[in-house]
């Protein structure tokens, strides 16, 4: 019992909870879910072109590609975020000053894009190539061709994988104290590692991986709602409609 009791006062002190809950509420979650949108878009907008260019003919464009994915997804992402905000952090301190949110971000990015990259080459290269053909056939050529009718169709098929890859994003987003946040720049880990350091009580750590189970649940089952839909998809407007008239049908012979 006394082994329980310490840890209950250890990782679940109410009145530790509630001295970090306003911090989390109303730094830790808008800073979370800044750098994880931030990086997501721009992970995204960087791994479209790297997916078309990884299922490229050409060498010269899939070899850089297949490079690049493999450099950013073989490294761990603590050693990437170090690399880039260390390694720049004189560039950045000329542009934008001591804010280390900037090279944050374009770390996140960096090891998004190679990521997302590779999910959206999965999802191309799923696509039938009678659907290339076809709109060849059409008149199209082939950049208009792939962004008009293969990327849709690959991308479509591959949200779910993108999700998951997000939720993975938003809880890589708490390496970022690595590069020194100051009071107001901390994310939900940091601000709960801070409390933690402070009072030598592990609760406010605890109420913060809380707060990051509230946000990572709703995407798992977005991702299922997701891939349910583009399993089954959706009925026909008249679908519903059939089989009552089919009902009324019979009754009225009956």
């Amino acid at each position: 019992m006394d082994q329980l009791g310490t840890l209950a006062e250890t990782f679940f002190d109410w009145a530790s909870m509630r001295a970090a809950l306003s911090d989390l509420l109303t730094t830790g979650v808008p800073n979370t879910l800044v750098l994880a949108a931030s990086s997501a878009a721009a992970g995204t907008l960087l791994g479209l072109p790297l997916a078309v260019a990884g299922t490229a003919r050409a060498r010269w464009l899939r070899w850089p590609a297949r490079l690049y994915t493999d450099v950013f997804r073989g490294l761990p992402a603590a050693v990437t975020i170090l690399l880039i905000g260390v390694g720049l952090a004189p560039q950045g301190l000329a542009i934008w000053g001591p804010d280390p949110y900037p090279l944050g971000i374009l770390a996140l990015s960096l090891i998004a894009a190679a990521y997302f990259g590779e999910i959206f080459r999965s999802g191309i290269q799923s696509v039938e190539g009678g659907q290339l053909e076809a709109a060849r056939a059409l008149g199209f050529r082939y950049p208009a061709a792939m962004r008009l009718v293969i990327i849709p169709q690959g991308v479509r098929r591959v949200l779910p994988a993108w999700v998951n890859q997000l939720i993975s994003l938003v809880k890589d987003s708490s390496l970022i104290y690595f590069l020194g946040l100051t009071a107001d720049q901390r994310d939900l880990f940091r601000i709960g590692q801070d409390a933690a350091a402070n009072t030598g009580n592990e609760s406010a750590l605890v109420l913060a991986g809380l707060f990051y189970l509230v946000l990572t649940v709703p995407l798992t089952h977005l991702v299922n709602v997701v891939d349910r839909r583009l399993r089954t998809g959706r009925p026909a407007a008249g679908a519903a409609e059939e089989p009552a008239a089919a009902s009324e049908e019979e009754a009225a012979h009956a």
